[in-house]
């Protein structure tokens, strides 16, 4: 099996998987539809268009730096000044980095490796309002999902990875297989994107940690505690 890892970083992205009328929300971490999405769109598929060769990859997403949850409001009025739409809510996650893998055949993900680094429609972290910063495959690599999130270097921001410990422990969500003990499950699989019929089912997922080496801890500021200091011991 091979695996396709991409690295998601933005100043704001939003990932919502149940955001309904003047409410739209983002979840904690990128959703498989979003994905997808994005993987479609790199290759340059049209919504419209079947899925077929992307709906049978395994997904896992790692959080290397959760970010902050934001939240904007918008206001709408006709030309004329006499109706006012209702004010809706939009969440976004800021400052947040992501790594996701998805693994499938060698050749597919070769594809989508060279489409996201030569993309047919525009690509962007869930909305339309949130690019990527910079480049975002990193590469296929050849193992398991597991084995590759988990040997993946921390990608967090130099500023997030100097004020954190020399050993992170990062979350990982990734899809549940046969067997396995499932943590949640999450409405969040496509099926189509036509926005005539846009269908999205459940997975089942399964929520674990990974413990990494940061390089760029400020070690200066760990000190030893010795509590009897306080004693005068």
């Amino acid at each position: 099996m091979s695996v396709l890892l991409l690295r998601l970083a933005a100043p704001m992205q939003s990932w919502g998987s149940s955001s309904r009328f003047a409410r739209r929300g983002t979840e904690v971490a990128p959703t498989k539809s979003g994905v997808i999405g994005l993987l479609a769109a790199a290759k340059g598929v049209r919504r419209t268009e079947p899925l077929t060769d992307l709906l049978g990859l395994e997904f896992g997403v790692r959080l290397d730096q959760p970010g902050q949850i934001l939240r904007d409001f918008q206001t709408a009025r006709s030309l004329d000044g006499r109706d006012t739409a209702p004010l809706t809510y939009r969440f976004y996650l800021s400052d947040a980095v992501f790594v996701v893998g998805v693994a499938g055949e060698r050749d597919l993900l070769r594809g989508l490796d060279e489409a996201l680094r030569r993309p047919r429609f525009p690509l962007y972290l869930g909305r339309r309002s949130c690019p990527p910063a910079g480049p975002i495959s990193l590469g296929v690599h050849e193992g398991s999902l597991d084995g590759a999130l988990d040997a993946c270097p921390w990608q967090a921001a130099n500023w997030h990875r100097r004020a954190a410990a020399p050993t992170v422990r990062l979350e990982i969500i990734r899809d549940a297989r046969e067997g396995e003990p499932v943590t949640e499950t999450v409405h969040d699989e496509p099926l189509s994107f036509d926005p005539a019929h846009r269908q999205h089912g459940w997975r089942s997922v399964l929520r674990r940690h990974v413990d990494l080496a940061n390089d760029l801890a400020d070690r200066s500021r760990i000190a030893e505690h010795d509590p009897m200091t306080l004693l005068g011991g």
